[in-house]
């Protein structure tokens, strides 16, 4: 399992350092004077804006581990496709193969029944036939025999030549054996080559889900890259926004304290004209029981709109 630690070191991610966070505590906000508040903006607005940015450089890394992951899971699902093509292709031939199998046992099953019939598996062969025959007449012909002896000797040899005919006669039937053991045995090279083919098939699939489990580990690691690079934008985006909340108390605390000089100008403004007004009526008073007044009375008269 990756960690924070290793992900930043490994993606060059800025590390947030708690220490450049600006603080507003309460009594900051409700007592400190109007220079120290826009101070304390100011600071606020430039770590605000640091963070925004290390968050965005943060969700573009996530981004980007994000589309791997995608790439390696789209690699692993094409790598599945091709597996499970090949896997049917393997029972395909598989299935083939066992049919002629099957055929090529019942052919040899009929060869061998056709071998009985025949028996040609059984008896002596032509060529010990043959020799036999002509020893006996090379004996008839070189020994002095009696009359029986002569005439079993001939027998044997009547019987040593009928049955070297029917041996050859039935060596002369054996076209059909040929032809059935030649099917045999080409049904049973087609089913080898059959098989062949499922091992080689099976092979590449096997390669092919080697890479598709190894894609879907690769996709599982960027994955946890991701998550943690996404831990690491939330946490700078949450203190930018932070950061930005106290931005704004600020401002409107500011506001306020520009509300209140306001009000207490409009104030000192309007007591400043109450009292003008009590003077300059003082003034007029003077001014109409015969007194003679400066230049200044005068503009106080002016100004007060008596006069």
């Amino acid at each position: 399992m990756v960690t924070k630690e290793e992900v930043i070191e490994q993606y060059d991610v800025e590390p947030m350092d708690e220490a450049d966070n600006v603080d507003l505590s309460e009594d900051d906000l409700e007592n400190g004077s109007k220079g120290q508040l826009i101070k304390r903006a100011g600071q606020l607005r430039d770590r605000r804006n640091e963070l925004n940015q290390m968050a965005s450089e943060r969700a573009s890394k996530r981004d980007d581990l994000n589309a791997k992951t995608r790439e390696k899971v789209d690699e692993a699902q094409e790598h599945r496709e091709q597996r499970d093509e090949l896997n049917e292709q393997v029972q395909e031939h598989k299935d083939k193969r066992n049919e002629l199998n099957a055929d090529a046992n019942e052919l040899f099953d009929e060869v061998e029944e056709l071998k009985q019939d025949l028996e040609l598996g059984s008896g002596k062969s032509i060529e010990e036939l043959e020799e036999e025959i002509e020893d006996l007449e090379f004996r008839q012909q070189t020994e002095v025999l009696d009359a029986e002896d002569e005439r079993e000797l001939i027998e044997k040899i009547d019987d040593k030549r009928e049955k070297l005919a029917e041996k050859k006669e039935k060596v002369d039937d054996t076209s059909e054996l040929d032809e059935l053991v030649e099917e045999a045995e080409e049904v049973r090279s087609e089913a080898s080559q059959h098989h062949q083919k499922v091992t080689e098939l099976a092979d590449k699939a096997q390669e092919h889900h080697n890479q598709m489990i190894e894609a879907y580990r690769e996709a599982d690691d960027i994955r946890d890259e991701a998550d943690e690079m996404h831990e690491l934008f939330v946490e700078a985006q949450e203190a930018a926004d932070r950061h930005h909340e106290d931005f704004v108390r600020v401002q409107k605390r500011l506001r306020e304290l520009d509300k209140k000089e306001e009000e207490e100008r409009q104030d000192e403004r309007a007591e400043k004209r109450e009292e003008e007004k009590e003077e300059a009526e003082e003034i007029y008073q003077k001014f109409k029981e015969g007194e003679t007044l400066d230049t200044e009375d005068l503009m106080k008269l002016q100004k007060t709109g008596l006069l």
